[in-house]
């Protein structure tokens, strides 16, 4: 599978709401991608109102909440894949460095995996292939020592439905500044054993 870069691919206007985009995009951060975070963070909610302090025990029972997409500005979501069925070693990640299959799509945090395999598939057709295994895995700054960690949090089939296709970023307290790994591993190639890190 042979993944090519330096193409941007639009699927649609970036306000519209049904739709993400998605395209290639250098390492560097563009004015856009600063006022689109910024936008997002005055949507950030007063988690004390009225003097309550919500514990960590509260926010984990408390259901997802509906997102309005017509009234939410998307999140910038940096994506980075593979085309072996490995993530990208975390030294990839340091000293400011990112790996280079990078695509940025403009999303919701109540995207499904499902629906983030589909907007990947837009940019590589190889991976459409039916069999074509997407494991998925979110990058995170370690609070405790310098670097990242990689925490996996499910996988989806293209061609098969899985019981990981509903599963959203905000279900897996996704955070606005991590990123996305993919690891796409081609049909007929079992994916490599993994394991889950880092329980939220």
């Amino acid at each position: 599978m042979e993944m090519g870069f330096g193409k941007t691919i639009s699927l649609g206007e970036p306000t519209r709401a049904d739709r993400g985009e998605v395209r290639h995009h250098p390492a560097e951060p563009t004015l856009l991608n600063l006022q689109v975070q910024a936008m997002c963070f005055l949507h950030i909610g007063n988690a004390n109102a009225a003097g309550k302090q919500v514990t960590q025990e509260e926010i984990k029972k408390e259901p997802e909440k509906p997102i309005d997409r017509e009234k939410t500005c998307p999140l910038l979501l940096r994506v980075f894949t593979t085309n072996n069925g490995r993530h990208h070693r975390m030294d990839e990640f340091s000293r400011g460095n990112v790996p280079s299959s990078e695509l940025q799509i403009y999303t919701w945090m109540d995207a499904t995996l499902k629906e983030l395999t589909s907007l990947v598939k837009e940019v590589y057709p190889e991976a459409r292939k039916k069999g074509t295994h997407f494991n998925f895995a979110i990058v995170f700054t370690d609070v405790k020592r310098p670097g990242y960690r990689v925490k996996e949090i499910g996988s989806t089939m293209s061609g098969r439905k899985g019981t990981d296709d509903s599963m959203t970023l905000q279900s897996q307290k996704f955070q606005i500044g991590d990123y996305l790994d993919i690891a796409i591993t081609p049909p007929n190639r079992a994916p490599p054993p993994s394991g889950r890190m880092r329980p939220y």
